[in-house]
This record gives structure tokens, C-alpha cells and sequence, in this order.
């Protein structure tokens, strides 16, 4: 690699520092999820609301990134990462006094979704400091992130335990430092483009790009994947396998951190080969060993390599579709295009895992569900090769 190719330290300061500041804002979207159980005893919900409870903050934040993404490409990550993180503390603390109340902790939830929007700020940075050759990489760093949702699983409830209110408060003190910590070292690219456009005709101007569309839908594979899985897996184990609550639980941990894992080694691999290359074999492979697992396999080993490979499969289409957007996407717009983007595949989570309920109801039998996630997959996998192989930056082919 020429040395004119190579990451500035600038480049690598800016990824370390979005990185952190991804995995503490997911940590703080995903707050209320870990605590459902003391919420539903406290407040005697049901099911509906306590899913409801947990599905509001996420809905809100996948939406919320698409008008966000849009205002980074204007005013710059150095200004909305700070920004965005130190708001985020306000419904933080506000679910301490809001605890009480069914209603009062759904409102809450609803502008703790904010947290969930910082994913549009970091791809446009990140893919603005690293040169082509290594934005697969950096994307993919950074996309580890999203391993804030795992550490709020886990450490949530455990802070808990020694003060209810604890949990809220280290989060909120971790946030107020990362924002005085990113408002000092962030830095947006002194050569970025700056769209002097509306944040209206911005969206408008993106939402009309083929490539927009196609990536969304290729996202919503591979990260609404993770997402239906991180969501699902739990019920799937404990109803078919028969597993304790807290095997099931320590599986979908399992599950989820491979996820992370591979998604910075598919940005990697599609620096070397075409990320269209990378994504269609990836979701190849899950269409793949989608297949094995409808036919209901002994969980141990077949389902469990089953289930590992399904992750490493999706984790690594997630990086792979982020390297396609940098190569594809006009650099003016590709805060609005991730905005997009990631909204499509936030919300894409969330169907798997009601079709998945529902085929289980009529025909007390998940083979179907997972046979349709392979047929999806394959889709996926042909349209990547046999289309995006060819894409420009003009969203016209090759």
C-alpha cells in the first residue's frame, strides 16, 4: 500500500474516539431492555407492555438516523457527536423519577431513542479521515459499537443490584465525559464536502438514489439479522430446546458477541475483495446453514455450529454492506444515505422475529421461519453479485 494510502494518526485518534462513544450511547438505547422483568414486576405489565416498553427507544433511534445522519453531513460529526451524547443524558436521568409510571417511562423511552442515532454520525466520519482502500476496515471498527447493546445486557442489571438508580447514573457520568472528551478531540476532515442544500432536499436527494434502496435492503439482512436474532434467539432456545432462561440467555451472549466480532473482519475482507464480493458470500452462507437449522438438528453440536455460523455470516455482511456504502455512495451524502440505511435495517429487526412468532403459533414449527430467512438471504446474495458488483459513486452501473 502506498504510503499516501495509508491512515493519518488523525484517522485513527477519530475511529478510537467514535468507537467509544457508539458502544456508550448504545449502551445508554438500550437501558430499559436489560431491566424489563423489574419494570413488569414494579408496574405489573403485560407482555404487550413491556415489549413496547423495550421496542420504542429502538424504533425511535433506527428513524431518528435518518434526519441526524443528514444534519452530520451539514454541521460535521465534531459537532453532533458531543452534541447528541450530552443530550442523551437528559431521558438517562429522567428514567430515574419516571420509574414509577408506565406512561411516564414510555415517554422517556421515546426521546432516550435519540441515543440510537449516533450510528449516522460515526460511518460519515470514519469514511471521511480513511482512504478507500481502508474504509472496509475502519467501518468495520467501528461498527463494534453496536457491542454496547451486549455490554448494557450484561452490566445493567448487575449495577442494579447495589442501587436501582445506579445504573442511570454511571451511564449518565460516562456520557457527560465522553461528550467533554469527543468535543476535544473529534475532528472532521478540513477538506469534507459541506452541502449548502435544505435537510429537506438533502433526504429528498438521497431517498432518490437507486443505491440508497438496494443497500437498505441488503443492510436489513445482515443487521436486521442480528437484531431478530438478538431479539428472538432467547424464545426460540428456551421454547424448542427446552433451555434454563439463563442457558438460553448465555447462548444469544454468545451469539451476539461473534456478531460484533466478525463485523470489523468483513469490513477488512471487502478492503481486499469487492464488498459486494464479500456480502454475497456471506449471506450465501447463511442462506446456507438457514437450511441445516430448519431441520431442527440436536442443539449440540450441529445447532450450536449452526447457530455460531449464522452469526459470523450476518456480523460479516453487516461490515461488508457499510465498506459497499463508502465505495458507492457520493462522500457529500453519505450521512443521509447511512441515515437511511441504518434506518431500514434497525427497523428490518423486527419482522423476523413477529413472522417467526407467528409460523411457531400455526404450525407449532420454526422450520418454516428459518426456511424463509434463507430464501431471503439467497436473494440478498444474488442481487450483491449479480448487481452491486458494478456500482459507482453515480449510482449508475459500471
Amino acid at each position: 500500500m502506498a504510503a499516501t494510502e495509508r491512515p493519518s494518526p488523525a484517522a485513527y485518534r477519530n475511529l478510537f474516539v467514535a468507537t467509544v462513544g457508539f458502544t456508550l450511547t448504545f449502551w445508554a438505547w438500550d437501558l430499559i431492555a436489560p431491566l424489563g422483568s423489574d419494570y413488569r414486576d414494579r408496574l405489573g405489565l403485560s407482555s404487550l407492555e413491556q415489549s413496547l416498553l423495550v421496542a420504542v427507544p429502538v424504533i425511535v433511534g433506527s428513524v431518528g438516523r435518518v434526519p441526524v445522519g443528514a444534519l452530520t453531513d451539514r454541521y460535521g460529526a465534531r459537532l453532533m457527536f458531543p452534541l447528541v451524547s450530552a443530550l442523551t443524558i437528559v431521558p438517562v436521568l429522567l428514567l430515574i423519577p419516571a420509574r414509577h409510571s408506565y406512561a411516564a417511562t414510555l415517554a422517556v423511552g421515546f426521546v432516550l431513542g435519540l441515543a440510537g442515532t449516533t450510528f449516522a454520525i460515526g460511518v460519515p466520519l470514519v469514511n471521511s479521515w480513511f482512504p478507500p482502500a481502508r474504509r472496509g476496515f475502519g467501518l468495520g471498527v467501528f461498527g463494534m459499537g453496536m457491542g454496547g447493546v451486549a455490554l448494557s445486557g450484561y452490566f445493567t442489571p448487575r449495577i442494579a443490584r447495589h442501587g436501582e438508580t445506579l445504573p442511570f447514573l454511571v451511564v449518565a457520568a460516562a456520557l457527560a465525559l465522553f461528550a467533554v472528551l469527543a468535543a476535544l478531540l473529534l475532528r472532521d476532515r478540513p477538506d469534507r464536502p459541506v452541502p449548502d442544500e435544505s435537510l429537506t432536499v438533502r433526504l429528498g436527494r438521497a431517498g432518490r438514489l437507486r443505491v440508497t434502496w438496494e443497500l437498505s435492503a441488503l443492510y436489513a439482512i445482515g443487521f436486521g439479522g442480528i437484531v431478530a436474532f438478538g431479539v428472538y434467539l432467547p424464545t426460540y432456545l428456551k421454547t424448542w430446546y427446552g433451555l434454563s432462561p439463563t442457558d438460553a440467555g448465555t447462548k444469544a451472549a454468545g451469539f451476539a458477541l461473534l456478531t460484533v466480532v466478525a463485523r470489523p473482519f468483513g469490513g477488512w475482507l471487502a478492503d481486499r475483495v469487492h464488498p459486494a464480493l464479500v456480502t454475497a458470500a456471506a449471506l450465501g452462507f447463511v442462506a446456507l446453514l438457514a437450511i441445516v437449522q430448519a431441520f431442527d438438528p440436536a442443539l449440540d453440536p450441529v445447532g450450536t455450529i449452526c447457530f455460531l455460523c449464522i452469526a459470523a455470516g450476518l456480523g460479516t455482511a453487516s461490515g461488508s454492506v457499510f465498506a459497499l456504502v463508502a465505495q458507492v455512495t457520493p462522500q457529500a451524502q453519505v450521512g443521509s444515505v447511512t441515515g437511511i440505511v441504518g434506518a431500514v435495517g434497525g427497523l428490518g429487526g423486527f419482522v423476523p422475529p413477529l413472522v417467526m412468532g407467528a409460523v411457531y403459533s400455526a404450525k407449532d414449527s420454526y422450520s418454516i421461519g428459518f426456511m424463509l430467512l434463507s430464501d431471503l438471504a439467497l436473494a440478498g446474495c444474488v442481487y450483491a453479485y449479480g448487481r452491486m458488483r458494478g456500482v459507482r459513486p453515480d449510482g449508475v452501473g459500471a
